[in-house]
């Protein structure tokens, strides 16, 4: 309770970026405007979108991610086209048919804003979305501009840094499974790093969050997707977005996603218990729907003790699979379309099998080195924050 009141507190002292708006609403009078926006993207209280529409800026087109812009559409589902209700705006999907703005998107715009709310995870798809962005806004020479906003797990630098061999749609680029970076930070990183298509760079004007370290805890305002509907999930998701790579359910089917763990296969095992349905927006067909799983409960877990290992947590992963009867399946792939393979997951070829042979935790550690170092210190080149 007392990390939840000091968040609070962190939250009234940070300005985000698109609070800020004395710092770019000047800039945006007499321009064409898109943006990239979803339900986190807020002044206040108020959509960014119809917030700068009241404003008198002259929106043109909005770009929606993955669970579109109002946010109401399930992890992975295509997203079409279509007219905001609200605004009358152009919703143009990124996550349908196309993954880019085409020219044509761009024909009548002048500037391009990008304001998503992270959580500082490479398996977390807005990164994807932001770099596909930055090569539109190059190939049409245009200038995005990032409002940025914090990480709420902006102190955690772990995991394997991704094996591009096992590059995908939830992992793209060469950062650790929690990069510790906001999107502004990424964005830089990408254009130093070389990271768009043909090691193009994207013209950046970047409006910083206020009074905000990596470190502060920061409580997300707005949920960031369907399935990421606390803050408790928020937290533990850089450790348990990997139990997508197993034949478990993560809590997808509840209204704890990433927070309950469980199958069947464990009666008897553990005393917890859920069912897990189909839920509109959420999860519509979930991993072992209407059978009672029985598993890990962390809705009371304390994410302090994550701040304060700084570490992404494997104990949970490596006792599901000591304690599962079904070990033989419990990295099978081809058992659920709700799986991931475990090497796309985690981003390296060793994880299965250290798992599977009960490789000390120590040991699991050290053979992310010496990526995950390197990573740390090319990531000090692109930091706005402490």
């Amino acid at each position: 309770m007392a990390a939840q009141a000091q968040s609070l507190s962190n939250n009234n002292q940070i300005i985000t970026g698109a609070d800020r708006t004395e710092e770019y609403l000047p800039y945006l009078k007499g321009k064409r405007i898109a943006i990239m926006a979803n339900p986190t993207s807020i002044i206040g209280e108020k959509h960014l979108v119809d917030s700068l529409q009241s404003l008198g800026v002259e929106i043109v087109k909005v770009f929606g991610p993955e669970h579109g812009f109002r946010g109401n559409v399930g992890a992975g589902v295509h997203v079409k086209d279509e007219i905001d209700s609200k605004t009358g705006i152009p919703i143009v999907s990124l996550y349908g048919a196309k993954r880019k703005p085409s020219k044509e998107d761009l024909e009548n715009v002048d500037l391009l804003i990008y304001d998503l709310q992270d959580v500082g995870c490479r398996f977390y798809t807005n990164i994807n979305a932001l770099v596909r962005l930055m090569e539109a806004c190059h190939e049409n020479n245009l200038e995005l501009l990032i409002l940025d906003r914090p990480n709420p797990n902006g102190y955690l630098i772990d995991g394997p840094v991704l094996d591009m061999k096992y590059k995908s749609g939830i992992g793209q680029f060469p950062i650790p499974m929690s990069h510790g970076l906001t999107v502004a930070e990424f964005a830089m990183m990408a254009n130093g790093e070389g990271w768009l298509e043909d090691k193009v760079q994207c013209k950046l004007k970047i409006i910083p969050v206020a009074n905000y370290t990596h470190d502060m805890p920061y409580t997300l305002p707005v949920s960031p997707s369907p399935n990421l509907n606390t803050q408790q999930a928020v937290l533990l998701y850089p450790s348990t977005c990997m139990f997508e790579g197993t034949y478990v359910n993560h809590g997808r089917g509840t209204y704890f996603p990433f927070i309950v763990f469980g199958s069947p296969a464990y009666k008897g095992i553990y005393s917890f218990s859920y069912t897990p349905k189909s839920i509109k927006g959420m999860s519509t067909s979930p991993l072992f729907m209407d059978q009672v799983c029985y598993g890990l409960d962390l809705r009371n877990y304390d994410t302090d003790l994550l701040r304060k290992s700084r570490q992404i947590n494997l104990k949970w992963i490596m006792e599901l699979y000591k304690n599962s009867p079904e070990k033989e399946i419990f990295f099978d792939g081809s058992l659920s379309k709700q799986m991931n393979n475990i090497e796309i997951q985690i981003g390296s070829g060793l994880f299965r099998q250290q798992i599977i042979d009960g490789v000390p935790e120590s040991e699991i550690r050290a053979s992310w080195e010496p990526g995950l170092s390197n990573y740390k210190l090319m990531r000090k080149k692109y930091l706005l924050y402490p």
